[in-house]
């Protein structure tokens, strides 16, 4: 089963990235289902699927049923795929080619779900702490430091796009799994780079203040992190 899934994705990720070049993504965009160009992308899939799937027969039907998928996929992204819509697009294009060759996977070898390990000791205490770890810590830290934050008050404050927040959800979980692996040279790591890139904006600011709300939400976002990995290592 592995390895069929893994033929097929290679197969997938070399056409759709490795050998779909950029002129083959802009006439299609422009010329849709008239595009020479969307013919050539499907064809290579299908040389992709034949030769990952080394000629074998027994794929023959799961390699049709990927490559007909494919072209009506792509068709559809091309039409209704807008300038605004297109980050969203490419993530649903993708989605639904690999959920094409997960359904392929299922029909020559049926998953067996372990559904009650879901619920297992483990799996319930994983998933409390990646929340915790993430949003919750995001909450808090938005919290305990509203005290410096509103002191530091900026022009287009109302224009975040909230970049600081998932920053900080994206660090904490490097932590987590920095922890979870004994690997606390990585936090070490982590902590210098951030300072490096922050150094700029606390040299230019000459903002004590500034440089305080940086300094305390930096360590306690690693705190949280630590403390959260470390709870959820006790309960293993």
């Amino acid at each position: 089963m592995v390895a069929l899934f893994l033929s097929l994705l290679l197969a997938h990720l070399a056409g759709d990235f490795l050998m779909q070049p950029t002129a083959w993504v802009k006439d299609k965009k422009k010329r849709k289902i008239k595009s020479k160009f969307l013919y050539y992308h499907v064809a290579v899939h299908l040389v992709l699927l034949l030769l990952t799937t080394q000629f074998d027969s027994n794929y023959f039907v799961a390699v049709l049923l990927i490559v007909l998928s494919h072209f009506g996929i792509d068709c559809a992204k091309l039409y209704f795929e807008k300038k605004k819509t297109e980050k969203s697009w490419f993530f649903i294009d993708q989605l639904l080619h690999l959920l094409v060759i997960a359904f392929t996977v299922n029909y020559y070898y049926p998953y067996q779900i372990p559904f009650s390990q879901l619920y297992s000791q483990q799996s319930l205490a994983l998933i409390t702490a990646l929340i915790l770890v993430t949003y919750v810590s995001a909450v808090l830290l938005k919290v305990l430091l509203s005290k410096w934050s509103e002191q530091i008050v900026k022009i287009d404050n109302n224009n975040t796009n909230n970049a600081g927040k998932y920053i900080g959800i994206l660090e904490r979980l490097f932590i987590f799994f920095f922890v979870m692996m004994n690997f606390w040279e990585g936090i070490g790591f982590l902590l210098a780079a951030k300072s490096i890139f922050r150094f700029g904006d606390l040299k230019e600011s000459k903002d004590v203040r500034l440089t305080e709300y940086i300094l305390i939400g930096t360590l306690m976002s690693f705190g949280l992190g630590i403390l959260f990995a470390m709870l959820y290592k006790l309960i293993l």
